[in-house]
């Protein structure tokens, strides 16, 4: 009994989730070269390549995390993750995967992908972000964002959250060891993690008065 209950705990053990990585500590992420780091990926959905992407201002990225706001009143009034970048779907990109959703008679992908690039500084962001270009479509995403940071190290995580994929880099110079905004990368990672799934992306990125990610809709008001 006991032998069969130590092979079904190490069965348990060997079939984690994916999301399972955000609680292992800064030491065990799995660094790569830039050039062998695993990319975006389409499937048989070669359209949405074409589908872009824009780099998304801090509070933006704030909102996407359904992070709590900055506080106004603090001494540095610092933006939180200021060595993070995020990428976000663009109204095209938007309207296109529901288009050819309908299009498809309902085969269609309607999954859009989020990313975010933590950066071991705020100066390599600064750095990274003068060369990256502020739009881009998603099948340029691994030739030039990804493979294209020459001397760099990622580690990669990916969450489905329903209708929303999201990728998430931590970014390091090749050689440098550890990760100095291992912390960061933790509360992002985690406020991911707890994200509910999209049922429909449309609410979150294209509302002006949308507040999170999982922002329940207003009630509907009564008629007098």
């Amino acid at each position: 009994m006991e032998d069969k209950e130590k092979k079904k705990h190490h069965k348990k053990q060997k079939h984690q989730h994916p999301n399972d990585q955000t609680t292992k500590p800064s030491s065990d992420f799995s660094f790569k070269p830039s050039s062998e780091v695993k990319g975006l990926r389409f499937g048989g959905q070669f359209i949405v390549k074409s589908f872009t992407i824009r780099r998304a201002r801090p509070l933006e990225l704030l909102k996407v995390l359904s992070y709590p706001p900055t506080n106004k009143n603090s001494d540095n009034n610092k933006t939180p993750f200021p060595s993070t970048t995020a990428f976000l779907p663009t109204n095209f990109t938007i309207l296109a995967h529901h288009a050819w959703h309908t299009l498809t008679l309902g085969l269609g992908t309607k999954k859009s992908k989020v990313l975010l690039f933590v950066f071991e500084s705020e100066s390599m962001r600064l750095a990274v972000d003068r060369i990256w270009p502020p739009e881009i479509p998603l099948g340029e995403v691994n030739k030039k964002l990804i493979r294209g940071l020459n001397g760099c190290e990622m580690a990669r995580f990916k969450f489905r959250k329903g209708c929303i994929t999201f990728y998430v880099y931590a970014v390091r110079r090749v050689g440098n060891m550890g990760f100095s905004c291992a912390d960061d990368l933790k509360i992002i990672l985690q406020s991911v993690v707890a994200l509910n799934d999209f049922l429909d992306h449309t609410a979150m990125l294209a509302m002006p008065h949308q507040r999170s990610i999982n922002y329940a809709s207003p009630q509907v008001a009564m008629a007098h």
